[in-house]
């Protein structure tokens, strides 16, 4: 992301949060420098507390994306992401051939390949933006 929003000629702020007390200073700082888009990963803190997040966002104004499908039905924007249910069935597959005697050393890394773009219309309405017909006809999943 660094690097992309340098080739742009843009400036990305990273703001960290690992209890509910830094993010609420996360949000107030966001908030007061009226920050553009936000980007919250899949964290297990952020994942948690998805909920207040979601809200916060919503009371900010401020178009978000996660890396979670789980987000966007919680009332989040937009997620793009790895397909979580395809890497938890390969998850499975590698453990079974664990048991049946192969070096999980000798296996794989494997990368996903399989991803999933949840879009959010009410949200969207809510923020004021009008998402393209092409970006909602390439969604896996629209949530209105």
């Amino acid at each position: 992301m660094q690097e992309a929003t340098r080739a742009l000629g843009l400036k990305l702020n990273i703001y960290r949060a690992t209890s509910e007390q830094e993010l609420d200073a996360a949000f107030a700082k966001i908030s007061q420098m009226q920050a553009g888009p936000l980007v919250v990963g899949a964290d297990s803190f952020f994942i948690s507390a998805r909920d207040k997040i979601v809200a916060l966002v919503a009371r900010s104004s401020i178009p978000t994306t996660y890396e979670t499908r789980e987000s966007v039905v919680a009332g989040g924007l937009i997620s793009y992401a790895p397909n979580f249910r395809d890497a938890y069935r390969q998850v499975g597959v590698y453990v079974g051939r664990i048991l049946k005697g192969e070096k999980p050393a000798d296996l794989p890394i494997l990368q996903p390949t399989k991803f999933e773009l949840v879009v959010n219309l009410k949200t969207a309405k809510t923020l004021g933006l009008d998402v393209p017909l092409s970006l909602q006809q390439r969604a896996d999943e629209i949530i209105e």
